[in-house]
């Protein structure tokens, strides 16, 4: 079969925020510590304690939006501990991931120096499970309000005269789990009672979230939404690509089969059901789509890596979960309308990382690069597509072979976006054009020659991105040969 796919280049059907491009970095394992943070008398090359490495490569993909500081970690997170001189800040233990002692060394200051750095707008998690009303509220005072006040003056104190431009703030965290065990009425009550009192300073202007439904539990959304939907802009959702039959045995995130890579691709592509369906209750209440759908925990999740610690969550990266991350991203762009924003899971040492890093050495993951070719379509207009593929057969179910999404970048370039799902099959691909002639395509592909291909700290490149060049000119379009397990972006100008 030839694939095909029709992109109407006159068509543009909103615009695809930035934000669906960000990222999440929880203290939890060696996420923070060792990931992030090394301090300022660390021999490993830091700004201000940040690592450079670390830093050249988030700056390198434009991350344009971090979440902190959890995920559960955020519910039991009291900020005041971690503002101050480093030697007195109090110290405290992470109860959900691997019962370590925190020095609290990373905090407010240290998070929002990251985010200035890199270039990211802050996304700040605040603590509903066991925090207080004043104390968010005076979290917010400390960090926004420009004058006179008692939150303000302590920031100058510890060294910070301008309030900080912070827009992006969520009022707890999985609430109806590691965030309370509440019940949706509960938490909705909760949420509009804390919300009231996080409040817009000096012109600066808070997106405010609420903490949204796990996979499908569509009964917290109707209540969220019914309930709270006037004081909310955005509504989280979380969903992990979870091979496993159960929590307890999710599998290998390097040795797997044919089996589990099928598996992996067709609870990575639920994530589209999951949208539309809570969009649709969603719709209910906001036929405008004023409140975000916001993504804002998500990615692979398997067993740790032998050996390490398991409540730290560190877990290799492969040409699969590249294809995890080219084929989620390219639904969340297809549903630009209502999800404003999404965070992957996470961004350094955890989970689906971007980075992994091993003292002084740091590697790039496939998913690195995917999220480094994607980064085009940020803030690019939404292309019409239309899409024919195979469907592949597993078990009970199927899925389609081909992910694909488009976009006009403000350059004016076309930016098409392909994943080939299947790990044995290329595909050869018919890609048609309306509306537009082109005078230039490039393109970059990758792709790995085993399944389970990954980069390690002694081969940090077998999995990278390479020039693309298996295009011709055909009928109406162009002709492509993707091949297996490969991610491809092209980008076209206009005549």
């Amino acid at each position: 079969m030839v694939h095909k796919v029709i992109v109407e280049t006159d068509i543009k059907q909103g615009k695809i925020n930035k934000n669906i491009y960000g990222h999440f970095a929880e203290h939890l394992g060696r996420g923070i510590y060792e990931g992030i943070w090394v301090g300022e008398d660390s021999s490993i090359p830091n700004t201000r304690g940040i690592r450079n490495d670390v830093l050249d490569a988030l700056k390198a993909i434009e991350i344009p939006v971090l979440r902190w500081p959890g995920g559960c970690f955020a519910d039991e997170y009291h900020w005041k501990n971690g503002v101050g001189t480093r030697e007195h800040r109090k110290r405290m233990v992470n109860t959900h991931w691997g019962g370590v002692t925190e020095s609290n060394h990373f905090g407010t200051h240290e998070f929002l120096m990251l985010c200035e750095l890199v270039g990211a707008e802050p996304y700040i998690c605040g603590n509903v499970g066991s925090g207080t009303v004043q104390e968010m509220s005076e979290w917010i005072e400390y960090l926004t309000l420009n004058g006179e006040s008692p939150m303000a003056n302590w920031r100058a104190e510890n060294g910070r005269y301008e309030p900080w431009q912070v827009t992006n703030f969520g009022v707890g965290n999985e609430n109806w789990g590691c965030g309370g065990n509440m019940r949706p009425e509960y938490y909705a009550d909760l949420y509009k009672q804390f919300q009231t009192y996080i409040r817009d300073y000096s012109g600066n202007k808070l997106y405010k979230i609420a903490g949204g439904a796990s996979d499908d539990n569509f009964h917290w959304t109707d209540v969220l939404m019914r309930e709270a939907a006037p004081h909310l802009d955005g509504l989280s959702l979380h969903y992990y690509t979870i091979p496993g039959e159960h929590w307890h045995a999710k599998g290998s995130a390097t040795d797997f089969s044919e089996d589990e890579w099928n598996t992996t691709m067709e609870k990575a592509l639920l994530i589209e059901e999951l949208i539309e369906k809570h969009g649709t209750i969603m719709d209910k209440y906001d036929p405008e789509k004023r409140v975000g759908m916001i993504i804002d925990e998500w990615g692979t999740w398997f067993d740790v890596e032998p050996g390490s610690n398991p409540g730290f969550l560190y877990q290799q990266n492969t040409i699969r979960d590249a294809l995890v991350a080219g084929a989620s991203l390219n639904i969340f762009n297809s549903h630009c309308d209502r999800v404003q924003m999404a965070n992957i899971a996470q961004t350094i040492n955890v989970l689906q990382a971007m980075v992994l890093t091993e003292r002084e050495k740091m590697i790039l993951t496939p998913t690195y690069h995917v999220f480094n070719m994607f980064k085009v379509h940020q803030d690019a207009d939404k292309l019409a597509l239309h899409l024919e593929t195979e469907t592949i057969r597993h078990k009970e179910k199927s899925f389609r072979q081909i992910s694909a999404s488009a976009s006009q970048a403000q350059d004016g370039r076309i930016n098409i976006s392909l994943c080939n799902l299947d790990h044995q099959r290329q595909a050869k691909l018919h890609l048609d054009f309306r509306g537009a002639q082109f005078s230039e395509v490039t393109g970059r592909i990758l792709t790995a020659e085993s399944k389970n291909a990954h980069n390690t700290f002694e081969e940090p490149e077998n999995v990278h991105p390479e020039a693309f060049n298996d295009i011709t000119n055909g009928d109406n379009g162009l002709e492509l040969q993707l091949p297996a397990m490969s991610i491809v972006v092209l980008r076209l100008k206009e005549t």
